[in-house]
């Protein structure tokens, strides 16, 4: 492990990290201006024109189709508009990234519930798109912890959506619209206060039924071998090999790791055949972005694994963002493909995908991928709706586009690479048979990938006749697409 060394971290050391003297809080005033300038750009669209965001950049990993059209002005809405450490709550522009919020956010010793992995993870994108992280087996989904949210809706409007005020019904379909219903202006959320540091246990298992009894007990007990469990994921590495990572809140001094610089953090979650977890520590700020930096694992793809090309990569380019652009550049050119074709081999099926599988279900559907698709490392993510239902909520199923149970533990599995195509097959084959999978086994797949399902399977799964009643009240003469040809037919 890299160590930056025990020089009694306090959260002040760990704010002036974050730029404690850069103005992250834009006010009221450059907020209203932010959203009179969103308007004019909604006016400038022509009628009968689709309405998107006029935004180059994305954390998606489906193609949109091209368009000449102009787009929807969000470049004043990328930052928090101020933080109310008393209340424990920020109002924040909906384009501001997590990155940003989490710097504004740290520097009261406070962070948003969930702060989903990567970086440039916008707010709204969260919201709208679904997040996860490691504290949603206690705190949920990221819209749970939004009190209230101003949207631009397909109809010019910009209306302000409660649980229990006149837009309820918006309030609870935004979750997972992706923008076919209208986009976030402004949020206020929930914050919760945070210690400076983790420490962290990486607790391994060598079957993946031990390990799926052991995250049930966790989320039951909150705890693990007599310690807090603050935040909880894992990793896969094959069906003997997999570990939970045991995070704890606290704010006493001491040595710290860095996975910024040459060190890697998922393979510090290894430790061989030793059944003793191995301890780590990290300030929370570092905590929080701990994927990041290598976008999980997906960074040896591009070499920057290789110690001999990490030594020269500069560290300001090792963070998502970056191999975001590399991806779409691969994209553009067509490089992977065409480097298969030289090799003789087929083209690749990229298989970038995020379920959610019912706990009791995780075993099996780890043992089928693992014996099915030929991707390793897999990730684990517990989360269970938050308790207390929001006020206002269905019972059932409170949010109706992305319908999972309340008091139901789910496992948010990811897995992000390609595997080869076989000539005969149907385009999609391997996501298909996932997809398919997934529903055997009662569970829900994100929508921010690819996507094969035929539109009445699609329709029960996400809502389908909830979002035709908010499309006919919110967006009546759909200047946005709808979800399925935003997510399948990819418009």
């Amino acid at each position: 492990m890299g160590q930056r060394g025990s020089d009694a971290l306090n959260m002040t050391t760990v704010n002036n990290r974050l730029g404690e003297n850069k103005e992250l809080e834009m006010g009221r005033p450059a907020f209203d201006a932010a959203v009179t300038a969103l308007r004019q750009s909604y006016a400038a669209i022509p009628d009968g024109a689709t309405v998107r965001l006029a935004k180059k950049t994305s954390n998606l990993f489906r193609k949109r189709a091209a368009t000449t059209a102009p787009g929807l002005d969000v470049s004043g809405l990328n930052r928090v508009i101020s933080v109310d450490a008393e209340n424990r709550t920020a109002d924040v522009a909906g384009m501001c990234t997590y990155e940003d919020l989490v710097a504004a956010t740290l520097r009261y010793g406070l962070a948003p519930l969930v702060v989903p992995q990567l970086k440039t993870i916008t707010l709204g994108g969260a919201v709208t798109g679904l997040g996860i992280e490691s504290t949603s087996f206690r705190n949920g989904l990221p819209h749970e912890s939004v009190r209230e949210i101003d949207i631009l809706t397909g109809a010019g409007e910009v209306i302000t959506a409660t649980p229990t005020g006149e837009h309820a019904d918006l309030y609870f379909g935004f979750p997972n619209s992706y923008g076919t219903l209208g986009y976030s202006t402004r949020l206020r959320i929930d914050l919760e206060p945070v210690p400076p540091f983790v420490e962290l246990r990486h607790v391994r298992f060598t079957d993946l039924t031990t390990l799926q009894t052991t995250m049930d007990r966790i989320i039951a007990d909150g705890s693990y071998d007599g310690e807090q469990v603050d935040y909880l994921d894992g990793v896969v590495f094959t069906a003997d090999e997999a570990y939970l990572c045991l995070g704890r809140q606290t704010d006493s001094p001491g040595t710290t790791s860095d996975y910024t610089g040459m060190d890697i953090y998922y393979k510090s979650i290894r430790h061989g055949a030793a059944q003793t977890p191995i301890r780590d520590r990290l300030t929370i700020a570092d905590y929080l972005w701990r994927w990041d930096t290598d976008w999980f694992w997906c960074s040896r793809a591009f070499g920057a694994q290789n110690p001999r090309i990490r030594r020269f990569w500069p560290k300001r380019l090792l963070r998502s963002s970056f191999y975001w652009k590399l991806i779409g550049i691969d994209q553009k050119i067509n490089f992977s493909d065409k480097r298969n074709a030289r090799r003789g081999l087929p083209p690749d099926e990229r298989v970038v995908q995020d379920v959610e599988v019912p706990l009791e279900n995780t075993a099996a559907f780890l043992h089928w991928f693992l014996d099915n698709v030929p991707i390793e490392p897999i990730w684990l993510c517990p989360l269970r709706l938050r308790e207390p239902a929001t006020p206002g909520a269905d019972a059932g199923r409170p949010w109706p586009l992305y319908p999972l149970e309340p008091k139901r533990t789910y496992v948010n599995i990811g897995f992000w690479s390609a595997v080869p195509t076989v000539p005969g097959n149907v385009e999609g084959h391997t996501n298909r048979l996932i997809e398919q999978k997934v529903s055997e086994l009662d569970g829900h797949k994100s929508l921010y990938s690819e996507s094969f399902y035929d539109e009445a399977e699609f329709d029960r799964l996400y809502g389908g006749d909830r979002l035709r009643q908010l499309k006919e009240r919110y967006d009546p003469k759909s200047r946005l697409l709808n979800l399925y040809a935003k997510a399948v037919k990819k418009q």
